[in-house]
């Protein structure tokens, strides 16, 4: 099978020489095409750190992330924004909705950042609406729904402009089990 995702010997600090931390130390891994993989450890241990650099949230200060053969370490500015935009869907810890944007226009934003026609977008919502089951709070806002609907909203956004890769960051935490 195809890889999807190489991360090779990266590293983050945060902070200055005085006061650094390591929040990666040395991880290497591989990911193929279609395959579901999560990254478990204890709080505070690097994995939303890790998330965000997979997804150029973050930059890494050493090691390579190869994203469908597309090396994201050495991309820059409009080319990082392009890729960001095309390649990868992201499901924010905490939804990252907006609250002045209803379900519809949270989910079409990733659409019309990419200037797709009003028509498809419709078309485009309006199914993936339908498969998250959705499709009867797309004209409410954010603190309308329940936290399960604004996941749902958050997972069609991420999923609508069909990317290579999409990252979780623990996408059922607000659950209650």
């Amino acid at each position: 099978m195809e890889k999807i995702l190489e991360v090779k010997n990266i590293e983050k600090y945060y902070g200055t020489k005085t006061n650094l931390s390591k929040a990666i130390d040395n991880i290497s891994f591989e990911v193929d095409q279609k395959e579901f993989v999560g990254i478990m450890g204890a709080s505070g241990s690097g994995k939303t750190t890790l998330l965000n650099c997979i997804s150029t949230i973050d930059k890494v200060t050493a090691g390579n992330i190869i994203i469908n053969g597309q090396d994201i370490t050495r991309l820059k500015g409009n080319k990082l924004n392009k890729f960001r935009r095309e390649e990868l869907g992201f499901i924010f810890q905490d939804f990252n909705l907006l609250d002045t944007l209803t379900a519809y226009e949270n989910i079409a934003l990733a659409l019309t950042i990419q200037k797709v026609n009003v028509k498809e977008i419709d078309k485009k919502v309006s199914n993936i609406a339908e498969k998250l089951g959705i499709t009867d709070i797309l004209k409410k806002y954010p603190y309308q729904v329940s936290g399960g609907q604004k996941q749902r909203i958050a997972s069609a956004r991420a999923i609508i402009t069909n990317p290579k890769l999409v990252l979780a960051d623990e996408p059922t935490r607000s659950f209650r089990f």
